[in-house]
């Protein structure tokens, strides 16, 4: 593996070193060979996009090119680097737009579509119904579906499937919050139908053109699509067919508030809002808690140690605002666990709307540029043996890393407008789990293997063996 030039290395950036020349215009980075249209690159990263990208950052470094017709790609694994672009450059950068086409056929014009100044009107209507002051008002929710759930689940399992149940719980929660609703009965239907329409995205990432949904072998996937519009559709109609002054404080009337304003939301906009709410609200949770699940059960000592914490801080009670703060350790092991497995291990791709210099390289217009979270977040230069399971990494005295070598949520302007509600949604929900149930590890399982399906997901729905744990529950 390349190491960074010391100029680049965010330990050394205040080092009186002299930074490198820019490389002439028209200088690509190093890379892979390829064919004429490069697109044996795209079947290698269709078939493993993770082991691919690792494989061409050990041979050719933190920034690689490759030449995918009639695209210029640029992978930059250097954190420095990665944020520059964020954070810097932000203004000079859109999202791939095959990939948000791709996601546009679920979320519609979305925050999460949009660019511009629709985004910025979009972004700025949402905002503070996802701040930290309003996502407070959020736990007693999350509680209350918290202690439903965990009521339903049996003492003691040795193959309990622990991936659907945490799925439907985070379903639950992202339905109340929005639509002071439950799931009810269509759990089963709604988590069929975003596992088929996640697979259909991330396979139309890689080719070169969709085909229409009306073509007869995409009939699941339109299936899928009905299945989750209606479920939104039923909800907002019900709520407009209330009084007003009926409506309950939830997202969704607080989506309708904002649609008063007609530079905010029109109805569709509402519609769109409410899919990506419903669809990145619970998705990206569940899959994290799936993961923190695992690495809890595989590691029973960094679990006794989170349960000790626990009993010691809530002494039986559930997680308030007020001790939340106080469960150091156990969002210690949430944060490992996004280093270990970040949901989003590729943030969607950026292009350059006019020429960047990134570091040594003056790069045109129109370049592509790829940002691999799971990389940086496995390099040993950052994270020492990074396959390991270490929550002492986010302790207050550990050693700081480079800035933009852990993003989670990604970083910059486009940074996760729902980061900390699914902070509090996960450490509520993880707290409560462990007051009441021991995780392990039912005997003969392998460990599980992470593919992507525009989520980080377990090749196979995960089971673990839970039993009852001792602690009293107020």
């Amino acid at each position: 593996m390349n190491m960074p030039s010391e100029h680049q290395c965010p330990f050394h950036r205040h080092s009186s070193t002299v930074a490198p020349s820019v490389r002439p215009s028209g200088t690509w980075p190093p890379g892979p060979g390829a064919t004429l249209t490069g697109w044996g690159l795209l079947i290698d990263m269709s078939r493993d996009l993770l082991g691919a990208l690792a494989a061409w950052q050990k041979a050719y470094g933190d920034v690689v090119h490759l030449r995918i017709w009639p695209e210029h790609d640029v992978v930059v694994a250097d954190p420095q680097l990665a944020r520059e672009l964020l954070v810097t450059h932000h203004d000079a950068l859109i999202r791939w737009e095959r990939g948000i086409s791709v996601f546009s056929q679920v979320h519609g014009h979305s925050v999460l579509t949009a660019e511009g100044e629709a985004w910025r009107t979009r972004r700025h209507a949402l905002v503070h119904n996802f701040s930290p002051k309003a996502v407070q008002g959020f736990s007693p929710t999350i509680v209350k579906a918290a202690t439903q759930a965990f009521a339903r689940w049996p003492r003691e399992d040795t193959n309990w499937p622990i991936e659907s149940a945490l799925t439907m719980l985070t379903m639950d929660v992202i339905l109340q919050l929005m639509f002071s609703s439950n799931i009810g009965e269509d759990v089963r239907v709604a988590e069929h139908a975003i596992r088929v329409t996640s697979a259909a995205a991330n396979a139309e990432f890689y080719w070169p053109v969709s085909m229409p949904d009306w073509m007869p072998w995409k009939h699941e996937k339109r299936r899928a699509l009905r299945t989750l519009k209606d479920l939104i559709e039923r909800h907002l109609q019900n709520r407009l067919n209330l009084a007003r002054d009926a409506w309950p404080d939830d997202l969704l009337s607080r989506l309708l508030e904002a649609r008063e304003d007609a530079s905010a939301l029109s109805l569709q906009n509402v519609r769109d809002e409410c899919m990506t709410a419903f669809l990145a609200g619970h998705e990206t949770t569940a899959a994290t808690l799936v993961w923190w699940a695992w690495c809890m059960a595989s590691n029973p000592e960094a679990q006794r140690v989170a349960r000790d914490e626990l009993q010691r801080v809530l002494q039986g009670s559930a997680p308030t605002v007020e001790t939340l703060p106080e469960l150091h350790y156990l969002a210690q092991t949430i944060k490992e666990t996004l280093r270990c497995y970040p949901v989003a291990p590729l943030l969607i791709s950026r292009r350059a709307t006019r020429d960047i210099q990134l570091g040594e390289w003056e790069l045109p217009a129109r370049t592509l540029f790829m940002i691999p979270v799971h990389l940086m977040h496995h390099d040993p230069r950052w994270f020492p043996d990074p396959k390991a399971f270490r929550p002492e990494r986010f302790a207050p005295d550990a050693q700081e890393v480079p800035r933009g070598a852990y993003i989670p949520f990604g970083a910059g302007p486009r940074v996760c407008l729902g980061q900390h509600l699914a902070m509090t949604e996960m450490t509520v929900i993880a707290a409560m789990l462990l007051q009441r149930f021991v995780l392990s590890v039912p005997e003969g399982s392998a460990p599980p293997r992470p593919v992507l399906n525009v989520t980080l997901r377990p090749d196979q729905p995960m089971h673990l063996a839970i039993t009852r744990a001792n602690a009293a529950i107020a």
